[in-house]
C-alpha cells in the first residue's frame, strides 16, 4: 500500500533530499514550507504520516503538532535541532510518535517513517486482537477499535501511548525493560529512546488516574515496567 508523507520544513532543500529518499522508496510526498500550510494540506489531503520541523517561521511546529493531535491521530515524526532531554520529552507531550534531532541520515529517517507506519497500520500479535478487562473491570483495552477505558470512562490516549499500553497488557505480571517496550512502541530498538519511555508511562498514569503508589502500571526496579492487574478472564468481550 503506497502511504503519503507530508514534510513540513523551511528549508527548500531538506525538503528536496527528503523527498527524493522517500519516493525512491515508493511514498507519495507532499510538502509545506510553513504550519499554516501544513495543516491545510493535511485537512485535505489527510496524509499517512507527517514528518514535521519543529522550527517553523510563523505558526510553531508545537502549535502545528497539537492542533493535528487535536483533529486526529495521524503519525507525527518531529524533527528539531534541540537534543535536550526537555525538549525530547516536550515533543513526545505534544503526541510526537518519534523524534529525530538535526542533523541526521535521510536513510535513517525513511527506516523510522517505516517503522512508525507499520505500527501504525496495527501489526499486532493474535494475542492482542481483542477486547479485554483487567484489574475487575478497572481498565479496559480494544485493539481492535483501539479504545480504553479506565473505571469506565474513555481515556483519550496518543498512539504511543496506547501501544504501550497494549503491549503492558499483552503479559499481565510480566516485567519488561525499557528497552524491549521501545521496540514495541517505535518499531525498532534505539537505546537512546529507553528514558522516553519514563514519560509516556507518566502521561499514561495520569490519564487512567493511577495515582502513587501505582497499581495498574508499576514500576519494576532496575528493569522496567509491567501491568499490576490481571486479565478479567469473566468480563472479556
Amino acid at each position: 500500500m503506497t502511504a503519503t508523507v507530508l514534510v513540513v520544513d523551511d528549508e527548500a532543500k531538506l525538503r528536496g533530499l527528503l523527498r527524493d529518499y522517500l519516493e525512491r522508496d515508493g511514498y507519495t510526498v507532499l510538502e509545506a514550507s510553513d504550519g499554516r500550510a501544513a495543516l491545510d494540506l493535511a485537512t485535505a489531503s489527510h496524509p499517512d504520516l507527517v514528518v514535521l520541523d519543529l522550527g517553523l517561521p510563523g505558526l510553531p511546529g508545537e502549535e502545528v503538532a497539537r492542533l493535528l493531535r487535536k483533529a486526529g491521530d495521524v503519525p507525527i515524526v518531529m524533527l528539531t535541532a534541540k537534543a535536550s532531554e526537555n525538549d525530547r520529552v516536550m515533543g513526545l507531550r505534544l503526541g510526537a510518535d518519534d523524534y529525530v534531532v538535526k542533523p541526521f541520515s535521510p536513510r535513517e529517517l525513511v527506516a523510522r517513517v517505516e517503522a512508525v507506519l507499520r505500527r501504525a497500520r496495527g501489526s499486532r500479535t493474535h494475542a492482542e486482537e481483542e477486547a479485554a478487562s483487567y484489574g475487575e473491570g478497572r481498565l479496559r483495552i480494544d485493539t481492535e477499535r483501539r479504545e480504553a477505558h479506565a473505571d469506565g470512562r474513555p481515556v483519550d490516549l496518543t498512539r504511543t501511548e496506547f501501544d504501550l499500553l497494549a503491549a503492558l497488557a499483552s503479559r499481565p505480571g510480566r516485567a519488561w525493560t525499557r528497552l524491549e517496550l521501545v521496540g514495541r512502541v517505535q518499531g525498532h530498538t534505539f537505546e537512546a529512546y529507553e528514558r522516553t519511555i519514563d514519560v509516556h508511562v507518566k502521561n499514561l498514569r495520569r490519564k487512567i488516574g493511577d495515582t502513587p503508589p501505582s497499581t495498574v502500571i508499576v514500576t519494576v526496579p532496575g528493569v522496567g515496567y509491567k501491568l499490576g492487574v490481571d486479565r478479567d478472564v469473566d468480563r472479556d468481550a
